[in-house]
């Protein structure tokens, strides 16, 4: 080997030594300068197709896409981050800070490859079709990242919160392989000529809403407040249990009177474990079009009346009134007998 070998293999070492040594926050920082100094002396991308009005969607979430004009497929930033379900988190003018730091992070070093690290450290600058300045990243990108946060839950590495990230990135990559093939169908038969334009967009948002439905939250939190205050208990902030006999009084106030004969109907065709108990909720087994719309309006006005109510024989003889139980005669407006509303 000759001495300048030598001394460029000396460089190297002592390159890959000082990577090892950095910190990811001074990892970050050389990233941002050299995105920086980049974009200053790089000419302007332009997008030829795509639109703020025709975005990609996967159930109730969007990202805006685009192609450039030398052909890459990008993601804009803001909704590429949505799509993960990831809090944007402090600054990210740079264009890439949330994902930059994500990807960085020591526990996720043997899931990301170095060449994804960059790739989130320096999104896209370019240009809409409208002239709007925009961050984006290649759409494989998204493929990646899931990759490398479902590698990193099999590890059990990912903290507790961030394991609804990993759920989203699931049910992505199950959708994006079913679209995939069925695309592969297509253009082998010739069928992707005749299929409507927006055909793939339509089956992806389909099976990605039914997919998240049981991640979407369905009883808001005033709810439960509600209900511990109308039963005189106190709230357990650093706790996310409820006493058991709840779910009977859930059951009560909400599905009995949603319509006739449904928490029976719930029960009986609800999966259940090998101790008999119910593996999921019963809200998710109603129908997105008529029974999920229904429950979502019915629970509006029962808080609504709990937060007009005293206390909890107060709130039940309201509700009787407004929301009688499926086969049961109007009450009186007598005064409420069967509950004192205090615990059990």
């Amino acid at each position: 080997m000759s001495s300048s070998e030598e001394s460029e293999s000396g460089k190297a070492r002592g390159g890959h030594a000082r990577a090892e040594a950095l910190s990811p926050e001074q990892r970050r920082e050389i990233a941002r300068k050299a995105a920086s100094a980049r974009w200053n002396g790089e000419p302007e991308l332009k997008a030829t197709h795509g639109s703020e009005d025709h975005p990609l969607r996967i159930g109730d979430i969007e990202i805006p896409c685009y192609v450039l004009e030398d052909g890459r497929r990008v993601l804009q930033q803001t909704g590429l981050i949505r799509g993960l379900n990831m809090s944007h988190g402090g600054s990210y003018s740079m264009g890439g800070d949330r994902l930059a730091k994500f990807t960085s992070q020591g526990r996720l070093k043997s899931f990301v490859s170095n060449e994804l690290v960059e790739r989130t450290a320096n999104p896209i600058k370019f240009r809409t079709p409208r002239g709007s300045l925009a961050y984006g990243y290649e759409a494989t990108i998204l493929a990646d990242l899931c990759d490398a946060i479902l590698a990193a839950r099999r590890e059990g590495v990912l903290q507790k919160q961030q394991a609804h990230i990993a759920d989203r990135a699931e049910i992505l990559v199950r959708g994006f392989a079913r679209i995939g093939i069925i695309a592969l169908v297509d253009e082998a038969t010739g069928y992707q000529n005749e299929r409507a334009r927006d055909a793939l967009a339509k089956i992806l948002e389909a099976f990605i809403a039914k997919e998240l439905q049981p991640w979407v939250k369905t009883f808001p939190s005033d709810f439960y407040d509600e209900m511990f205050r109308l039963r005189g208990l106190k709230y357990p902030n650093d706790s996310v249990q409820r006493p058991q006999y709840f779910g009977v009084l859930t059951n009560d106030i909400v599905y009995k009177r949603l319509a006739p004969g449904v928490l029976d109907e719930l029960k009986r065709s609800s999966p259940k474990t090998a101790s008999g108990r119910p593996k999921g909720k019963l809200f998710q087994m109603l129908t997105n079009n008529v029974g999920y719309p229904k429950l979502r309006e019915h629970l509006g006005s029962v808080v609504a009346i709990m937060k007009l109510s005293d206390q909890w024989s107060d709130f039940m003889n309201k509700l009787d009134r407004l929301h009688p139980r499926y086969g049961e005669t109007i009450p009186l407006p007598l005064e409420y007998q069967h509950d004192d509303g205090k615990g059990l």
